[in-house]
């Protein structure tokens, strides 16, 4: 089993101080495949010293030196990438194909985006001609609290530690205590890529443990947090206390609508969509609404979809989906699963319990629910598993009140050939993002919500602005520089 108790703070991997052994458990098998520590108050105090004694250089430095960091990161995270795979597919039950690809490319992806996004940022920049000796400068935040999930670990913290890093900022990093391995081999990426002492430091810990230490703490300047709604306001109720920036990424109830003129193979695009990462997803479309005209062929068409697609260990090779994370979220999983039949709704595939031939690990069956109204459960609440609700609609105006009847507003989809149509319902939908006939959004696009779903964006220059201040300046010397 691994031994991964220590702490990275100040540039060294350090013992805790006042830590608590925690086990990390492989999905797949329901074994413990590694130990951790969750940091107590003498830990994170520690943290956020040595990333506040670190910003006054790192904020300052030149934003050149910052680049040439993220570029040694990125070509450091690529010569890592299949211990970073490894790492994903034990802790958190990724398929390892899918972990290679989807999961650790994630990481490659956003770090190259950023670089190419840095190019736009300007710290320095006059006003405007008709005030000459005004300026505005960008600087870092501050001290940043990172706390990120399980689902989509290196997605998420790269989504954080790489803009924070470029804008200037320092930072204590919380990972996932339920997926804590891929933030170890980050950590040691960033220390061999020549990370200054002090920007980046890590501590393992609970949400009621570190993550409300750091939420709360009088040196950290913002907090930005990807995980659950119920998560996410108590963090903000935490940190209004010193009233530090909150950026939020939380979950979602992503409608996907299909029109009648939708291609064909919309419905199978959606329900693969929806079943990806095991449904850990929360920008998945798990609610399909369809044009009453073609409900019952895409009722079977999506159980085709669900019947076919494979479950298995994440060890294993192949095209397969593989467990949810945890007992608890199995278990959340099939009760809602049973909410579902007990309020109605027609259970078309999959369903409770395992798949055939597994009694062990946390599987879960891909279902394919039809008949769901928007009022019930599992229409109302983010499941987080392979779990698709069908929805009927009559009318364009029908599809979007649905579609917005939720307290989520992260992701939509639509699906028609009509470009007009797409144009109006996208204009239409109370959300942070919009994809459209299978389109996925651009290098840069930003990625966020809005209501429950959260604030803030991710990704391209906006994610790099949400580590900035913006502090406006007069009687600038212009002659000085």
């Amino acid at each position: 089993m691994l031994d991964k108790r220590q702490f990275y703070i100040n540039g060294t991997w350090c013992d805790p101080i006042a830590g608590q052994d925690l086990e990390v458990i492989d999905p797949s098998r329901e074994e413990a495949c590694a130990v951790i520590s969750l940091g107590g108050i003498a830990d994170t105090d520690m943290a956020v010293a040595s990333a506040k004694a670190a910003l006054p250089g790192w904020m300052h430095s030149d934003p050149a030196e910052r680049l040439a960091l993220v570029e040694r990161i990125l070509e450091e995270y690529k010569n890592r990438a299949e211990d970073m795979a490894q790492a994903i597919s034990l802790e958190m039950g990724a398929p390892i194909d899918m972990a290679r690809s989807s999961q650790v490319g994630a990481g490659v992806w956003h770090i190259s985006n950023f670089i190419k996004a840095f190019e736009h940022i300007r710290f320095e920049e006059p006003l405007g001609d008709h005030a000459p000796e005004d300026r505005i400068i960008r600087e870092a935040v501050g001290v940043c609290a990172l706390i990120t999930p399980w689902n989509w670990p290196m997605n998420q913290v790269t989504l954080k530690v790489i803009p924070a890093l470029l804008a200037g900022c320092t930072m204590v990093l919380k990972p996932s205590e339920i997926a804590p391995l891929s933030s170890v081999v980050w950590t040691e990426i960033l220390h061999a890529a020549g990370t200054p002492k002090g920007v980046f430091n890590m501590v393992n810990g609970d949400g009621a443990g570190v993550g409300t230490q750091l939420s709360g703490h009088e040196d950290v300047d913002m907090v930005s947090f990807t995980g659950s709604t119920r998560a996410g306001i108590a963090i903000s109720k935490k940190a209004a206390d010193t009233l530090k920036r909150v950026h939020l990424e939380l979950g979602g109830k992503g409608a996907n609508l299909i029109f009648a003129d939708a291609d064909d193979k919309a419905v199978k695009r959606g329900a693969i969509h929806c079943f990806a990462n095991s449904g850990q997803s929360c920008n998945a479309p798990t609610r399909m609404l369809v044009q009453r005209d073609i409900y019952e062929s895409a009722i079977e068409t999506a159980r085709e979809i669900a019947e076919t697609t494979a479950v298995g260990p994440a060890s294993e090779s192949g095209r397969h989906i593989g467990p949810v994370v945890s007992q608890a979220q199995f278990d959340k999983i099939q009760g809602l699963i049973e909410t579902g039949v007990a309020e109605g709704a027609r259970l078309v595939a999959g369903g409770l319990g395992r798949p055939d031939g597994m009694n062990r690990g946390y599987f879960v069956r891909p279902t394919v629910f039809a008949d769901v109204s928007n009022d019930m459960t599992i229409a109302r609440e983010e499941i987080f598993g392979p779990v698709l609700s069908i929805i009927p609609f009559e009318t364009e105006a029908e599809a979007i009140r649905i579609a917005n009847d939720t307290v989520y507003g992260l992701t939509n989809y639509v699906q028609s050939q009509d470009g007009a149509r797409r144009n109006r319902v996208a204009r239409q939908l109370r959300a942070g993002m919009v994809e459209m006939n299978g389109r996925s959004r651009g290098a840069g696009s930003p990625f966020g919500g809005m209501k429950q779903s959260g604030n803030g964006r991710e990704g391209g220059v906006w994610g790099i602005e949400d580590f900035l201040e913006v502090k406006a300046v007069s009687g600038w010397d212009n002659t000085a520089e």
